[in-house]
């Protein structure tokens, strides 16, 4: 088949998070698989339709320019910054889909709910879709600092672009459940979890990331990865880590933007001046490679989510078999089963996820024993061929498209 992956988020120049994660192996594995494979992504100014390769595929990259795009740009001055983004990713998709399609017939178009890809194309050019559900703006942008008149418009614009779809599918069965009962779309929902690359993974050269940020040789390493942002549970981080670092003599690691301060405003400033036995490390925005060094160099993991559905965070600490202690929020309990692969806390429970964490670093025979079938899990369930073979079932059953 010929295959087309919308999606604004795409490595390296719009590679922003688990999105574009997913595209880039959601398009390397239908490639290995045998199809033709183009990515329309986003790019970070106008620019005319342009290509290149990688991995058996080709990406597109396309952003409109404009007096319709200058016209978006206003709604800053009204602080409607998601809505904005939503109406210049469908207007520049719908363009760029549609000058790709004067040159190439697909099969299938798949693209994200999130950032309105399909606003128009779902309803104005006639091509079979379908639209996969991350993180609708409906249901997460309650837990960001927002106007009500974002959330409004930028909920109404997702939702006109994903109701023109022929089929849906969803990253988990709590998102899929959540789309039908909080988002009114009665149509069947397929579930198809993410996909990593394995052999991708771990062929990936490390670099001594105890020795680049300073990290502790001699003691654990509890890390975090993310957004440094409520959704993500960040704000509980400062009771957690002043509960742990009271009794161990351990080094929490976080790695990611922090665009609002919140390390410098609040947790390290709170830790400043107790007598803790442990230490706390900010590493910044990383590269994936200094990621994936960090997580194969830390003990364990954390994941004090609000809201997640199926998190790539989570699925690379799974690969890296390091144990996790996750919430309970989402899609989690999906992929960590509690004492077996993981250790699950209440969402919202800063003191939950300190004894978590607590029996993990006093216990490093659990601590292995849940990474070791952590990375079992991923290998039996979410390698990114197997994600993908399941995708094409899904597209052919609900298409009619023949065998896939």
């Amino acid at each position: 088949m010929r295959i087309a992956l919308l999606s604004f988020e795409y490595p390296p120049e719009t590679g922003f998070g688990g999105i574009g994660t997913y595209a880039w192996y959601q398009a390397r594995a239908l490639a290995k698989l045998g199809h033709e494979v183009h990515v329309l992504a986003g790019a970070t100014e106008a620019t005319p339709l342009r290509s290149s390769a990688h991995d058996g595929l080709t990406v597109f990259r396309y952003r409109a320019g404009g007096a319709l795009m200058r016209a978006f740009k206003r709604l800053d001055k009204r602080q409607l910054w998601w809505t904005k983004n939503r109406l210049e990713n469908g207007w520049s998709m719908h363009l760029g889909l549609k000058e790709l399609r004067r040159r190439f017939e697909y099969d299938v178009v798949e693209m994200p709910e999130c950032g309105a890809d399909g606003l128009l194309l779902n309803w104005l050019q006639r091509a079979r879709t379908v639209v996969k559900f991350h993180s609708p703006a409906e249901l997460i942008m309650p837990t960001y600092d927002v106007r009500a008149a974002d959330h409004k418009w930028c909920s109404r614009v997702e939702k006109i672009a994903y109701r023109g779809a022929d089929a849906f599918t969803s990253c988990s069965r709590f998102l899929a459940d959540e789309v039908r009962t909080k988002m009114g779309l009665r149509r069947p929902i397929d579930v198809v979890a993410n996909g990593i690359d394995l052999g991708l993974f771990d062929a990936e050269q490390q670099i001594d990331a105890r020795a680049k940020f300073g990290l502790p040789r001699d003691k654990p390493v509890i890390f975090f990865a993310g957004r440094m942002e409520k959704r993500k549970g960040i704000h509980l981080c400062p009771e957690i880590c002043e509960t742990i670092l009271k009794k161990h003599d351990v080094a929490f690691a976080f790695a990611g933007s922090d665009l609002f301060g919140f390390m410098e405003k609040e947790l390290l400033p709170r830790l400043r001046g107790q007598a803790l036995r442990g230490s706390v490390h900010y590493l910044g925005k990383l590269t994936l490679q200094e990621v994936g060094s960090c997580l194969r160099q830390s003990d364990l993991y954390f994941i004090p989510s609000l809201w997640e559905n199926c998190p790539y965070s989570c699925l690379e600490a799974m690969a890296a078999g390091r144990a996790i202690v996750s919430s309970d929020a989402g899609g989690m309990p999906e992929l960590i089963a509690d004492g077996v692969n993981g250790l699950i806390a209440k969402s919202g429970d800063a003191a939950a996820f300190a004894r978590q964490i607590e029996r993990l670093i006093e216990d490093r025979g659990l601590r292995e024993r849940l990474g070791a079938e952590a990375r079992r899990t991923v290998e039996q369930r979410y390698t990114d061929t197997g994600i993908a073979r399941q995708s094409l079932d899904c597209w052919s059953k609900a298409l009619r498209l023949g065998a896939a």
